[in-house]
């Protein structure tokens, strides 16, 4: 595969016109990058053969830490993002269950345990070993943000939403009676984890080079909410908007990562919550374009290139498609173009940089 534009010789990263093309500010002329995770199966090829670096796996000491994190930002300038994104968060002790992937480093993946969840009563509920927000160290984000070149932004989160932790704390079938049998359980446990998460954003909001939040809360799935629309109502997105309201008083974008079908509580999102940006996108749902137009003067679209197509698609449909997805939604602004969801470890490695190759040329 021939790449015109990567890896980039002298990367000119500018998270101020990033920011300014989100919020609807400015039109670039090129839409952005964005990403919001990238696999280190995927990172690690081009960390070594296209940006001449030697890959360095942590090993428990600072040294080894300080050279991947390096490795990590090395990535994100040198394909062309205006930012790196990281995330971590408080450690929730949750089941789940474990299966065999020959695509994942360890060749393992891990999935919550949807039939059985660490509460299904109150006795579980205070018995809980609840964390401390205090305690989760944020040495990663803060040597990340300290060692950004100039112009370059950071992004964050806490790892994980509201209604994805009470849908693991609780586990889904569980929540489901719950939501029928005992809605104050239900209440009590989102609002603990939300004073939690709030309490962790009020520390990550102090980071420096910190541009924007965009925070992950899988809450639909292909032809509906995961729960119905009342309920996340309820349970979910007040949390969204209290952490958007923090996140706005620092200056900042609050974008939502949410993956299915989230048309029945977009409006809430966009009205109340207040979010910026939405993430996450699928053909076979609501396809970027579609999602753009409807909604591109009131908030950003993030992403769209559909992970199906960038899993299994040849290089010229990937290439073809990225840019149709420019030509529609870059004149209109307030779009950043990346994938659809994220980048997995089954992506092949060569997809993903025919999608930044195209996406860098376009004009």
């Amino acid at each position: 595969m021939e790449l015109r534009n990567l890896p980039l010789d002298k990367p000119q990263p500018d998270a101020a016109a990033f920011v300014a093309q989100i919020r609807g500010e400015r039109v670039l002329a090129r839409p952005p990058l964005v990403e919001y995770i990238v696999d280190p199966v995927v990172m690690k090829p081009i960390v070594t053969d296209l940006l001449g670096r030697e890959w360095v796996e942590p090993a428990g000491d600072r040294a080894s830490l300080d050279r991947s994190l390096d490795n990590f930002i090395a990535f994100w300038l040198g394909m062309g993002y205006d930012f790196a994104r990281l995330e971590i968060g408080l450690p929730f002790p949750r089941g789940s269950v474990v299966g065999a992937d020959a695509t994942m480093a360890g060749g393992q993946r891990a999935w919550w345990d949807e039939h059985r969840g660490a509460i299904a009563s109150w006795a579980d509920y205070e018995a809980y070993l609840w964390p401390d927000p205090a305690d989760v160290d944020l040495y990663v984000l803060e040597y990340v943000c300290s060692h950004l070149p100039d112009g370059m932004g950071f992004i964050t989160c806490h790892g994980g939403g509201i209604y994805e932790h009470l849908s693991a704390l609780l586990s889904y079938e569980q929540l489901a009676y719950l939501l029928h049998d005992d809605r104050e359980l239900v209440g009590a446990v989102a609002d603990r984890v939300g004073g939690l998460l709030r309490d962790y954003y009020k520390r990550i909001l102090e980071l420096p080079n910190l541009c924007m939040i965009l925070q992950g809360d899988d809450m639909g799935f292909r032809t509906g909410t995961l729960i119905g629309p009342d309920d996340l109502r309820e349970f979910a997105l007040p949390w969204h908007k209290r952490f958007a309201a923090l996140t706005h008083a620092a200056g900042l974008p609050y974008c939502l990562h949410s993956c299915g079908y989230v048309i029945p509580i977009m409006d809430d999102l966009i009205e109340d919550v207040g979010i910026d940006g939405k993430h996450s996108f699928e053909d076979a749902i609501v396809p970027v374009t579609e999602f753009h137009k409807r909604y591109g003067g009131r908030i950003a679209s993030l992403g769209g290139v559909d992970v199906d197509l960038l899993s299994r698609g040849t290089e010229e449909a990937i290439r073809k498609r990225v840019r149709n997805i420019v030509e529609t939604c870059g004149p209109m602004g307030r779009y950043a173009l990346g994938s659809g969801n994220s980048i997995p470890s089954y992506v092949p490695v060569q997809s993903y940089l025919a999608m930044i190759d195209e996406a860098l040329d376009a004009r």
